[in-house]
């Protein structure tokens, strides 16, 4: 297993830097694939709980997070000036949701509401800022700040692996994940911050930005604890339904959400850094 665990890794990681450099013609269809897969994987966890999802619903504002996630500056939404388009978007699914509860209420609704919201939040919105930083502020600078994430995602998994299968003792949080140890955690922590580092160092030579001292700081702590929190907010959702793995998408590596749960909060948290740090939507 663990070889094949290596291999479909490996083959994951060369697709992905594919998808990534061709942008949008590849990128709007992976999102979309994944996007899919992973409400269906969400879906069928919720109703290990007896909660019913809008599956639905969440599939068609999967769709338009599509579009919604591109950046004003994005050539296809020059015409439509500044419009917050994710935002609004964001606003009327749940509108949408509350009224469909309203109307087709049972003992369930507040439950369906609740876990629709969350799993659009969670799975389709903030993995739709994928699209949106490769596009910021254009398709060649983005396409490097999306490195930082995607690097320090790689290297936390690595550096995780690799620490807290050789000096791993401690447990870090037992009731949500037994197999995570403090050891792996600082070791992934410590090897995503030195990646991070070195991508920063680089990066002046394509963006042009050189960093400040406070921002390299900021990222080097910031991006890695943002893999790690995704990591563990999946596990914990993962306890609570009683399942393992999410699903099976990946040899060895379980389903989409069990591969996208540090990149949903990872690259949202890169995001947000660059452009209230940076200044460069």
């Amino acid at each position: 297993m663990s070889v094949t665990r290596i291999i479909s890794a490996f083959l994951a990681f060369l697709v992905t830097l594919v998808v990534l450099w061709a942008g949008l013609p590849l990128l709007g269809p992976a999102y979309l694939i994944l996007t899919f897969i992973a409400i269906q994987e969400y879906t069928a966890m919720m109703q290990l709980r007896g909660i019913p999802i809008r599956r639905r619903t969440l599939w068609v504002a999967a769709a338009l997070t599509l579009p919604a996630s591109l950046p004003p500056s994005h050539p296809w939404m020059a015409s439509f000036g500044d419009v917050p388009w994710r935002e609004l978007l964001l606003v009327g699914f749940v509108v949408s949701m509350l009224v469909l509860e309203v109307i087709a209420s049972n003992r369930y609704s507040l439950h369906a509401l609740a876990f629709s919201v969350l799993g659009y939040v969670w799975i389709s919105w903030l993995f739709g800022l994928v699209i949106t930083l490769r596009y910021t502020p254009d398709g060649i600078i983005g396409l490097w700040y999306l490195t930082l994430p995607v690097l320090a995602i790689i290297a936390t998994d690595v550096g995780g692996y690799v620490f807290g299968t050789l000096f791993g003792r401690r447990p870090l949080a037992p009731r949500i994940s037994p197999n995570k140890t403090v050891e792996g955690a600082i070791g992934g922590f410590a090897l995503a911050a030195v990646v991070v580092f070195a991508t920063l160092a680089l990066m002046p030579m394509w963006t042009g930005y050189r960093f400040t001292v406070l921002h390299v700081i900021v990222f080097c702590v910031a991006v890695p604890l943002a893999a790690l929190l995704g990591d563990l907010f999946e596990s914990l959702v993962k306890r609570w339904v009683g399942v393992k793995d999410a699903g099976v998408f990946l040899p060895g590596h379980g389903g989409v959400l069990d591969r996208l749960d540090s990149v949903l909060v990872a690259i949202p948290t890169t995001y947000f850094l660059i452009t209230l740090m940076l200044d460069v939507a």
